[in-house]
């Protein structure tokens, strides 16, 4: 896409009318109805309604639907596919099929999201309350079903990329990977899968193994809907900035025919709005605040990663012998099979007064707390994107989809961060809290955490890339 920074010194005009006035133009979303890709559509939501004066409607899924109190005047919510059973399209955790998921997703939506959609070009703006007329429909990456309805009804389409620039490049190589005879491997030898992929640079074969429960044909399947999305649209949002993904970035700009719009870090550009599917625990931050600085390591495995009973024990003995202090998230279905989570005997005691544990937390303003030190994460985009923001290096944990590519990125390109791979076991636990924290390897790694968070603050800021990229978007969506 072109680089040229457009003139952000006002509003977009919403859009010019019949005799010389001012119409309002709405945008239509439709988000994929989980956590870690509800979160930044909402916040593209709350910048294109703040910064463009657009009025918003988010299609969602009768589950895990976003809650309208949360939101301002000019949103409205939209239930698709109320009578759809519901409860086979939930996903968990590594040990799910998610690709399956999105795929009876996209099945069993479409023709609920045609009727709806039929509804929503129905309205007008006759001056009683009814919305104005949408200038387009923005949706997930992975609704490839719900882009048809839309390109059927005339309606044009954005797609938001909520994983990283390098992950929609490793989507795009995945069908030549597979024409190789490279994928799926055909051995579980693990120099084979160590095998480093040239034209994918860092990534290992074993990066692109997405998943061990799910057929390779639903996995090639899905993977060609994503990039099929993404080809068929009118431009593609990502949730990156240049500064942290330019190569990537310019590969997706060559090998897509669209224009891209690099415009994260979205939780830094949104209006704030709450959108949180988990009720947060914020006495966490009166917690650190009595912490030293760079002091604690945080640790979450996000909303969807799960472990099993014996890595539970194993990760509370190895913050516990770690000596050092530690905010520990346990949500209710992290570990498998139980929603009675119960840590060992001895642990609180060993523990007191330096560790915290709570079921959920509000991860933007934890991350940004000058006690955090660290962040054993699962690397979620999200989470990865959120650390990388606020200067915290990672001990990473990934475990499917998209969350291996990001540990490569952390690890080999950014260098802020290292796997902790194998089995969980205490001591190697141990000794990795005190690499990140302690010793002057990991000192290196925040301070190169540190200077790309500056990075992320200047491209948000007057004539930085991702407010010129969204000033684009903005003149995008007003030409429709």
């Amino acid at each position: 896409m072109a680089t040229t920074a457009v003139s952000s010194s006002s509003t977009p005009p919403a859009s010019s009318g019949g005799g010389g006035g001012v119409r309002r133009r709405r945008v239509l979303m439709f988000p994929l109805p989980f956590q870690g890709h509800l979160s930044p559509m909402l916040q593209l939501a709350g910048a294109l309604h703040a910064r463009g004066g657009l009025d918003i409607t988010v299609f969602h899924a009768a589950f895990n639907a976003p809650d309208p109190a949360r939101h301002p005047p000019g949103y409205r919510f939209v239930p698709v596919g109320e009578a759809v059973a519901w409860a086979d399209l939930v996903v968990s955790g590594g040990d799910d099929d998610i690709p399956g998921a999105l795929l009876r997703i996209n099945d069993r939506l479409r023709d609920p999201f045609r009727d709806r959609l039929r509804q929503a070009l129905a309205l007008a703006d006759d001056g009683a309350g009814a919305p104005p007329p949408p200038a387009c429909l923005v949706l997930d990456s992975n609704l490839r079903g719900m882009q048809l309805v839309a390109e059927e009804l005339g309606v044009p389409t954005l797609v938001l990329r909520t994983g990283a620039a390098a992950c929609l490049v490793a989507y795009m190589a995945f069908p030549a990977l597979c024409d190789k005879g490279l994928l799926p491997p055909t051995s579980k030898d693990n120099s084979w899968l160590d095998m480093p992929l040239d034209d994918l640079t860092p990534l290992r074969l074993r990066d692109m193994v997405f998943s061990s429960t799910t057929a390779h044909a639903n996995m090639r399947k899905c993977l060609k809907c994503l990039v099929d999305a993404t080809r068929s649209s009118s431009g593609v949002i990502l949730n990156t900035f240049q500064d942290l993904e330019n190569s990537d970035l310019q590969k997706i700009a060559n090998g897509i025919g669209v224009p891209i719009y690099p415009i994260g870090p979205l939780h830094k550009i949104s209006s704030g709005t709450e959108d949180s599917l988990l009720a947060q625990d914020w006495a966490c931050l009166e917690w650190l605040d009595k912490q030293e600085v760079d002091s604690v390591l945080y640790v979450s495995f996000g909303s969807l990663a799960n472990i099993d009973e014996k890595e539970l024990l194993e990760i509370a003995w190895g913050l516990a012998n770690s000596q050092m202090p530690f905010l520990w998230v346990i949500r209710h279905n992290l570990v498998k099979s139980s929603n009675d989570v119960s840590l060992p005997d001895g642990f609180k005691e060993a523990t007191h007064g330096r560790g915290m544990v709570v079921p959920w937390v509000p991860q933007q303003e934890v991350l940004r707390h000058h006690a955090i030190g660290g962040f054993w994460t699962h690397n979620g985009w999200n989470s990865t994107l959120e650390s990388i923001c606020e200067g915290v290096p990672m001990i990473c944990r990934p475990q499917f989809a998209d969350q291996m590519i990001n540990m490569r990125y952390v690890q080999e390109v950014w260098k802020i961060g290292f796997e902790l791979d194998g089995d969980l076991e205490r001591g190697k636990i141990e000794r990795a809290v005190k690499k990140l924290l302690c010793m002057e390897e990991g000192r290196h790694m925040r301070q190169r955490a540190k200077d790309l968070r500056n990075n992320a603050i200047k491209c948000i800021k007057e004539e930085g890339s991702s407010k010129s990229a969204i000033e684009l978007l903005l003149n995008q969506i007003m030409s429709f």
